[in-house]
């Protein structure tokens, strides 16, 4: 299994929005950046991601699940798009802030923190641990 980090606006598609697709899920689509389309290209059904608000929260809120593959983005004509399908798993307990990941040596290579304006990022295993233990869920 494989980890990620999903970024999106609260009031363009906040968690409230994906929870409410069950086991359904929805499609990540709409990003137009080609590294975060080949990132998306690297995950697998079952990878789990960090579900993360930007904008105003800058926060991790909730853990989701990859339940389809790459595959042409339905929100566009042009073929050199595509996304993976999520569906949400479960809330944080609270939510981890971009100000608390910074705070953390331990977070310092994550994209998140280096490249902060990519919107779909891979998280190592460490990182994963990390942020779970931080947020008060189980990895």
């Amino acid at each position: 299994m494989r980890y990620w980090l999903f970024k999106s606006e609260p009031d363009t598609w906040g968690w409230p929005a994906q929870l409410a697709k069950g086991d359904a899920g929805e499609e990540w689509d709409g990003v137009r950046n080609y590294q975060a389309r080949n990132v998306m290209r690297e995950m697998r059904v079952g990878d789990r991601g960090f579900f993360y608000h930007s904008q105003s929260d800058k926060a991790v809120v909730g853990i989701v699940e990859v339940i389809a593959e790459a595959h042409p983005d339905s929100s566009t004509d042009d073929p050199r798009w595509e996304c993976v399908d999520i569906k949400a798993l479960r809330p944080f307990a609270r939510p981890v802030t971009l100000a608390q990941i910074k705070a953390d040596p331990r977070l310092a290579e994550m994209p998140l923190v280096k490249s902060p304006r990519l919107s779909v990022q891979p998280v190592t295993e460490t990182q994963w641990q990390i942020i779970c233990a931080m947020g008060a869920t189980e990895a």
